[in-house]
């Protein structure tokens, strides 16, 4: 998996991610960064999480099961992994794509 798209696409969110990182090396920052916020600004995480819009239901769920392992973790796992489905869903569905007038567009 190439982190570069995942990578811009969270600095849009205000993780300043320095570029280049290997997904493992994503994960690990990105937990730390979690693991922090859960710690210092709860509020800022869970509106982050939001704009990103992760299921909360998925969250809890994988919190409970995974009671011994990081938060931290968990969520980046999440993120990325959402990350790469709003990517994926852009290759598969572009924009800008001129077949119709603006008549048409809605």
């Amino acid at each position: 998996m190439d982190t570069t798209l995942i990578i811009q696409d969270l600095n849009g969110y205000g993780l300043e991610l320095r570029e280049g990182l290997t997904p493992a090396a994503l994960e690990s920052l990105l937990a730390e960064k979690f693991n922090s916020m859960i710690l210092e600004d709860f509020s800022a995480l869970v509106q982050f999480l939001y704009r990103m819009d992760i299921s909360e239901t998925r969250l809890q769920h994988l919190l409970k099961e995974n009671a011994g392992e990081a938060a931290g973790k968990i969520i980046a796992q999440l993120v990325i992994e959402r990350q790469f489905q709003k990517i994926e869903t852009r290759r598969q569905f572009p924009t800008g794509d001129n077949t119709f007038s603006d008549e048409e567009r809605w």
